[in-house]
C-alpha cells in the first residue's frame, strides 16, 4: 500500500496483548516474529516504538509505536496479532498534536510588554523560538528510552454543571496554564506526551508518561488529581504500566525465547 500519512502530525497506536508460549509449537519462532515485526516498524525514517512488559494482569505486552505513515502502524498491529501465542488485550489509537492553549505571537508579545522588559523584540525572538521548538517535540517527539512505560486514556467531562465545551475559550486556557504548571514540577523525573484521539478512539486523548522511577508517575498523577481541570473534569479509562526493554529482551520476558 502507498504511505498514508495525516496532514498534521504523525500517528500513535498503543498495543497491548496477552502472551500464551504454551499455545505455540514453537515459542521461539514466535519470539522472532515478535522481534523481527517491531524491528521493520522502527526500521523507516521517523518511526519509533517503545515496548515493555507490563506490570499486572492486565496484559504481558505493551507496545507504543509512533510515525507518519499509518500503513506501518496497520501492518505492525496485523503482524503481531499474527505471532500465534499473542492474543490483543487493548489497543489505543491517536495522533501527535499541538495543544490549541499554547501561547501566540501576541500573547507572547502581550506578556512581555506586561512586564515592561527591556529589549522587547529580543525576548519576544527567544520566546518564539521556545515555542518553536516546543511544537517540534510534540508533533515529531523522539522519545527516550526511561525504565517504566505509563499509558492512560482520558476525556473531558461534559456532565450537567461539568461541561468542558461549554466553558469559554479564556477560561478553559486559564485552567489548563494551571494544570500545566503542576506537571512542569516533574520536569527531569517525568516525559509526558498528550495525544490527541478525537473521533479516533473513545477516549479524547492518550496520555503517556516516561520515567525512571514509578513512584514519580504515582506522584504526578496524584497532584494532578487536585488541580481543577483534573478534579472536575477528569474522566479515564484503564491505566496500564509496564518495564520497557528493547524488542530484542522481549521473548525471554514472554516466555518465548
Amino acid at each position: 500500500m502507498d504511505p498514508v500519512v495525516p496532514s498534521t502530525g504523525w500517528g500513535v497506536t498503543h498495543l497491548f496483548f496477552r502472551a500464551h508460549p504454551s499455545r505455540s509449537p514453537d515459542p521461539a519462532q514466535a519470539g522472532k516474529e515478535l522481534v523481527a515485526a517491531l524491528d521493520a516498524f522502527a526500521a523507516a525514517p521517523d518511526h519509533q516504538v517503545l515496548c515493555a512488559s507490563v506490570l499486572g494482569l492486565k496484559a504481558d505486552l505493551g507496545v507504543m509505536a509512533v510515525g507518519p505513515d499509518l500503513v506501518r502502524h496497520e501492518t505492525l498491529a496485523r503482524s503481531l496479532r499474527a505471532v500465534g501465542p499473542l492474543e490483543p488485550a487493548y489497543s489505543f489509537l491517536s495522533l501527535t498534536e499541538v495543544s490549541e492553549y499554547m501561547e501566540t505571537e501576541d500573547d507572547v508579545r502581550a506578556r512581555l510588554q506586561a512586564q515592561g522588559v527591556d529589549d522587547l523584540e529580543e525576548k519576544v525572538a527567544k520566546a518564539l523560538e521556545r515555542l518553536a521548538g516546543q511544537r517540534e517535540d510534540r508533533l515529531h517527539p523522539r522519545l527516550p528510552r526511561r525504565a517504566v512505560l505509563a499509558f492512560y486514556p482520558m476525556s473531558k467531562a461534559r456532565d450537567p454543571g461539568a461541561n468542558w465545551y461549554q466553558l469559554p475559550f479564556g477560561r478553559r486556557r486559564e485552567l489548563m496554564h494551571g494544570h500545566g504548571k503542576v506537571g512542569r514540577r516533574y520536569t527531569g523525573r517525568v516525559l509526558q506526551l498528550v495525544t490527541g484521539s478525537t473521533g479516533l478512539d473513545d477516549f479524547e486523548w492518550g496520555v503517556t508518561l516516561l520515567a525512571d522511577d514509578l513512584s514519580a508517575i504515582k506522584e504526578v498523577v496524584y497532584d494532578m488529581r487536585f488541580d481543577e481541570v483534573t478534579a472536575s473534569y477528569g474522566r479515564f479509562g484503564p491505566f496500564l504500566v509496564g518495564l520497557t526493554c528493547d524488542p530484542a529482551e522481549l521473548p525471554g520476558r514472554l516466555g518465548l525465547a
